[in-house]
């Protein structure tokens, strides 16, 4: 099967998308099928390498890494037409999605989007506040609507999109990881070098939050949550492995609430060494709320790092209470779910072999299976909307 991917974000940029991308493009090929990219050059300048076509794009400023595509077609994409792809895939709302419409009509073939960003919970500080919830969800609906199926990573966010009044068919597939990467093994050695070049002590208790550090992600509140914490555990430090935009008012407030001795902030890692990091930490911890479907959780289970999050909807079936983590509904309730899991060894190493026996669940070969079977379903619906309806008629009347 030819299948094209776009995207508005990819390699060299770090994010959830480009992670998912990633794993779906090497698990496609992987299979055999042919697999081309198609996304926004980081450079400004049109260019191909292998099987990534970067169309020409300026930045728009309305966020860091963002860009829009210009001109609206160029020699890149009628390269793409001429390929002539069964099925095109988009990732992302803005410039990439509208190429991908164009494609999809030009070669009357099925498009497939993958709904990844919930932007209602960035509309205060991404756009100051000029759209609204509710405009934000009429975009989305007229997005969506022309479209052959959407997918989701979770039931939350099929919910969402069905409150918008989005109709087509919306298939939930779990993002997948490629756990290989997170269930690598780590020396005694390797994990005392992080602590020492980090200035962790032997005996210090390591809970860590790992992601974009971004007002979304809630991370204020795992600090005003962490004194509590620091009242049974003196020698409990915070780690937060990232980077992004929000990261100095997080060291303003860290300040404020001098918290300076139990919390560091490594700023970005390599992506090749983020697992060591869950695999130094005893907890992962999280307070979003904002999250489609949150990586990172999958992530810590696949590395054996128990969980405590704060409760969202995106979390069912991932983190089981008492099994592999804890949620928490409530502020006072993280602090005792920490002391459980610091406080009781057997119990941390229970929740650490079933945090990776739960990750199986969430490999990326999984996941890419998935989604092939969606891609099947809508070509096979485009190929059946193409028979006209008098020669559809007579064949149920001949079977019948």
């Amino acid at each position: 099967m030819k299948i094209l991917i776009t995207t508005d974000t990819y390699s060299p940029v770090i994010n959830g998308v480009v992670t998912s991308v990633n794993h779906l493009y090497n698990e496609l090929k992987q299979a055999g099928h042919d697999v081309r990219i198609l996304t926004l050059s980081p450079t400004g300048r049109d260019m191909t390498v292998g099987d990534i076509y970067y169309v020409k794009s300026i930045r728009t400023g309305i966020y860091p890494d963002a860009r829009v595509k210009i001109p609206f077609f160029n020699k890149l994409l009628r390269e793409v037409i001429a390929w002539e792809p069964d099925v095109i895939h988009s990732q992302t709302e803005f410039s990439m999605m509208l190429a991908s419409r164009s494609i999809a009509n030009k070669l009357n073939i099925p498009h497939v989007h993958t709904y990844h960003t919930m932007y209602e919970n960035y509309l205060d500080y991404v756009w100051f506040g000029i759209i609204s919830k509710n405009v934000s969800a009429i975009i989305t609906r007229k997005l969506l609507n022309p479209l052959d199926g959407i997918i989701t990573a979770t039931n939350k966010t099929r919910k969402t999109l069905i409150g918008y009044g989005v109709s087509k068919p919306i298939h939930v597939i779990p993002t997948g990881i490629a756990l290989r990467e997170f269930q690598q093994t780590m020396s005694p050695e390797e994990c005392r070098q992080i602590k020492a070049d980090l200035g962790i002590g032997e005996q210090d208790r390591l809970i860590a939050f790992v992601g974009r550090i971004a007002e979304e992600k809630n991370i204020s509140e795992l600090l005003t949550l962490l004194p509590e914490v620091i009242r049974k555990h003196e020698s409990v430090k915070l780690l937060i492995v990232g980077g992004g935009p929000y990261a100095a008012i997080l060291e303003e407030q860290i300040r404020e609430l001098g918290l300076e001795k139990h919390v560091i902030m490594t700023g970005m890692v390599p992506p090749a060494d983020v697992y060591k990091y869950y695999k130094t930490a005893e907890i992962f911890v999280n307070a979003s709320t904002s999250e489609t479907q949150g990586l990172t959780y999958i992530e810590a289970l696949s590395s054996g790092c128990p969980v405590v999050c704060k409760y969202d909807p995106c979390i069912d079936g991932v983190i089981e209470q008492g099994f592999n983590g804890y949620a928490y509904r409530k502020p006072s309730e993280f602090a005792p779910y920490i002391h459980a899991i610091l406080s009781d060894v057997e119990l941390r190493e229970r929740m650490s072999d079933n945090a990776l026996s739960k990750a199986n669940e969430y490999s990326s070969s999984v996941f890419a299976n998935h989604v092939l079977d969606t891609y099947t379903s809508v070509l096979r619906a485009s190929r059946e909307a193409r028979v006209p309806f008098a020669q559809r008629l007579k064949f149920i009347v001949r079977r019948r």
